[in-house]
C-alpha cells in the first residue's frame, strides 16, 4: 500500500490520485475529521469554488466566485493552500503566493474556456492588432495570463472594461458570449477570441422558454458566460456571486437557474424557503448543467493531497511575474466594487 511521501511523489508528477483505490481513507465523519486534523497540522486554508461537490462546499474555510478567491489567495497567512476548483484557478492563487505550496486534489480538474486559449493565440492576435489591450477572462492559463494586459472576472470585467482608455481597442479573450454582453452593457466594440463555456453553452432556450411558461411566477437567472438567446430571456444576469445576492435578497419566490448547478447548495443556504430549479440544457438525457471537470476534485482525493500534500502547482519564476502583472492590475480596478 503508498502510505510514504517518497513514493506518492514518485509516482504522481502531474496528474494525482486518479485511482484512489491503492489508499486506506477513513470514511463518513472520520474522513472530515481527518481533513481537518491536516488542516491544523499543516497551517492549510482550504478554499473552495461554488460550483465543487456540497461536500467540499461545507468543508472549505472560504467559498466564493473567481474574483473572491484570488482576493482570499492573496491575503492567507496559511502555509499551504488546497484549492478545490480547477487548474487555473490554483495556478492564479501560486502566481499570488510564490513561497506557499499550492495543491489541487485534481489536477485533471481542467476548463474548456482555458483550454481553448493560448498564449501563442494571443501573441499572434495582438501581432494583428497591435493598439489593442488585452483583456482575459480569469478562466486561462498562466502563459495567457502572461499575453494579457489586464485579467477580468464576471464580477468585474464590466468596471474593468469601462474603466480602459476609449481611444485603445480591446481583443476579449476566451468566452465569446461573456465578451458578446460585455459590448452590449459598455457599449465597447471589441475583438473576441472563439471561445466558450461547455457548461454555459449547453443551455437550451426552447426547453427553459417551457419552464418560464410553466412556472410563470418564476425568474430566470443566468451567468453571462450562456448563449445570448438564453440572457434575454433572463430577468437578471450576474456573475456566480452577483446571482447568490440577487437570489438572497430578491422578493422573488421561484427561480430557474442558469449557471453550473453546484451554486444551488449555497443558494439553498442562504434562501432555503426559496424554490429554485435548475435551468434545462439540450440533451435530456444527460446533467449538462454540471461541470464535469468542477466535480472530479472529491473528499477523498482533497484527504490525499493534503496528507501526501500532492499534486503541488509549480510555476517558474519569470513566467509567473508576467502573469502576476495582469492580475495584480485586476485586483487594484476591482477593489471598488468588493
Amino acid at each position: 500500500m503508498n502510505n510514504s511521501l517518497e513514493t506518492a511523489k514518485a509516482n504522481l508528477p502531474v496528474k494525482g490520485f486518479l485511482d484512489i483505490s491503492d489508499y486506506a481513507i477513513p470514511q463518513g465523519e472520520e474522513l472530515v475529521q481527518a481533513i481537518l486534523d491536516l488542516k491544523k497540522e499543516k497551517n492549510a486554508v482550504i478554499l473552495a469554488h461554488y460550483y465543487q461537490p456540497a461536500e467540499i462546499q461545507d468543508i472549505a474555510d472560504f467559498l466564493g466566485d473567481s474574483l473572491q478567491l484570488a482576493r482570499q489567495a492573496k491575503n492567507t497567512d496559511a502555509d499551504m493552500i488546497a484549492f478545490c476548483g480547477v487548474h487555473f484557478m490554483a495556478e492564479a492563487a501560486k502566481i499570488l503566493n510564490p513561497t506557499k505550496k499550492v495543491i489541487l486534489p485534481d489536477t485533471q480538474a481542467g476548463c474548456s474556456l482555458a483550454d481553448g486559449c493560448s498564449g501563442e493565440g494571443l501573441r499572434k492576435m495582438r501581432e494583428e492588432h497591435p493598439n489593442a489591450l488585452i483583456a482575459t477572462y480569469i478562466n486561462c492559463n498562466a502563459e495567457t495570463k502572461a499575453e494579457s494586459d489586464i485579467i477580468v472576472t464576471s464580477s468585474n470585467a464590466e468596471t474593468i472594461i469601462e474603466s480602459l482608455p476609449e481611444d485603445r481597442p480591446i481583443i476579449f479573450a476566451p468566452d465569446k458570449n461573456l465578451g458578446r454582453y460585455l459590448m452590449k452593457k459598455t457599449g465597447r466594440d471589441m475583438i473576441l477570441w472563439d471561445g466558450s463555456c461547455i457548461v454555459h453553452e449547453a443551455f437550451s432556450m426552447e426547453r427553459i422558454a417551457k419552464q418560464l411558461a410553466d412556472n410563470p411566477d418564476a425568474k430566470l437567472i443566468a451567468h453571462p458566460e450562456s448563449e445570448e438567446p438564453v440572457l434575454q430571456l433572463a430577468h437578471f444576469i450576474g456573475s456566480t456571486s452577483a446571482l447568490l445576492n440577487f437570489v438572497e435578497k430578491d422578493e422573488g419566490q421561484k427561480f430557474i437557474v442558469a449557471t453550473e448547478e453546484g451554486i444551488l447548495h449555497e443558494m439553498k443556504k442562504r434562501a432555503p424557503q426559496k424554490t429554485l430549479i435548475p435551468a434545462q440544457v439540450y440533451d435530456e438525457s444527460c446533467n449538462c448543467s454540471e461541470c464535469f471537470f468542477m466535480k472530479r476534485n472529491t473528499m477523498e482525493k482533497l484527504y490525499l493531497c493534503m496528507k501526501y500534500e500532492l499534486p503541488e502547482i509549480t510555476i517558474g519564476e519569470e513566467l509567473r511575474l508576467k502573469a502576476l502583472k495582469p492580475i495584480e492590475k485586476m485586483l487594484e480596478l476591482s477593489e471598488a466594487i468588493k
